[in-house]
């Protein structure tokens, strides 16, 4: 039987959904910039592109080269599409508007390349994206939750190279094959276990952290002997794209909370193009995200460049993290 393709799936989805037929060429066209994007990842270190580019993104993070060229490959391949209004990428201060908006146009939000300090030392990276349609002719406004979201996914950079996909009834995934370079359906549906065995923390914060997260992880290192009753294994890829697929693939939850030192910025991780495409695609395969304190997709925006407390993965190991925060005092760490 032949392998379902990239673009088969897209069509499928579009008519089964009832959504605008101008979709398929923006989700290509995003698998055309992935496929550029992995060429130059898999050669960065022979093309000297591994360094940084010498430059700050609005975030006051150095940009890599790759994060520059990766996020020149989206634009390209996005400029002409038909119904793409405006660009909101990580790497850029402002807007890029395309057209004038009509209601029903997309906005596109990507981070271009997730986890680019990995390009150092050869680790996974990934390019996240997201689509809201705009909501009437005209409105330039761009800050949405989550929840209006009609699609979501990510490339992952690994061992293979896949494009994981949600138009939130389920999660699919497509591997590059290296012959042709067509994308063929690899994950028919990721199903996410409810029970973690597993949690991925940056654990070097946590003295900055919030009580209620410091006692989920104090519980969590006791293992068997301690409350939770089981051992749970610790991982830190320092990729959101990563730890995710990883999550998708054997359950767990992945853990970036807000703490005393990322609390004027309101956390780590940007909501709009990382948090809200992930936590999508979470949910359809049967898992979870939320702040700590609520779900992230009904995370009212204020910037398109807002950051946000992140738990995203299994449902009943979420729901845990909240019972947990639920129970102390919504205060940092030490700084």
């Amino acid at each position: 039987m032949a392998q379902v393709k990239f673009d088969e799936m897209i069509a499928q989805k579009i008519a089964q959904h009832g959504l605008d037929a101008r979709l398929a060429a923006v989700l290509n066209a995003l698998a055309d910039a992935i496929t550029r994007i992995e060429a130059d990842v898999r050669i960065g270190p022979l093309a000297g592109n591994i360094g940084l580019a010498g430059a700050q993104n609005v975030q006051g993070e150095d940009q890599k080269a790759l994060d520059v060229i990766a996020d020149i490959h989206v634009q390209k391949a996005l400029e002409g599409v038909a119904g793409v209004a405006a660009l909101v990428s990580e790497e850029l201060d402002d807007v890029i508007w395309l057209k004038e908006p009509q209601q029903g146009d997309f906005l596109v939000y990507y981070d271009p390349l997730d986890g680019s300090s990995n390009l150092d030392v050869n680790l996974s990276v990934g390019t996240i994206f997201s689509i809201i349609p705009v909501q009437a002719d005209g409105d330039r406004n761009v800050l949405h939750p989550g929840r209006l979201q009609i699609c979501a996914g990510y490339a992952l950079y690994g061992p293979a190279t896949t494009i994981v996909l949600t138009f939130g009834d389920d999660v699919q995934g497509f591997t590059m094959d290296p012959q042709t370079g067509a994308f063929l359906r690899s994950h028919d549906a990721f199903s996410v276990p409810t029970d973690a065995a597993e949690f991925a923390i940056n654990i070097s914060r946590y003295r900055h952290l919030p009580p209620g997260f410091r006692a989920y992880i104090d519980d969590c290192l006791a293992g068997k002997d301690g409350p939770r009753g089981r051992d749970l294994n610790m991982r830190w890829v320092a990729s959101m794209v990563a730890e995710i697929h990883r999550i998708l693939t054997r359950g767990g939850v992945f853990l970036y909370p807000v703490d005393a030192k990322t609390l004027d910025k309101g956390g780590r991780l940007r909501l709009m193009y990382e948090a809200n495409p992930m936590s999508m695609i979470m949910a359809a395969a049967g898992g979870a995200g939320s702040t700590g304190w609520q779900d992230i997709v009904d995370v009212m925006p204020q910037g398109h460049h807002d950051r946000v407390s992140v738990v995203i993965g299994s449902a009943n190991e979420v729901a845990e993290v909240v019972r947990y925060n639920a129970s102390y005092p919504k205060n940092m760490g030490s700084a």
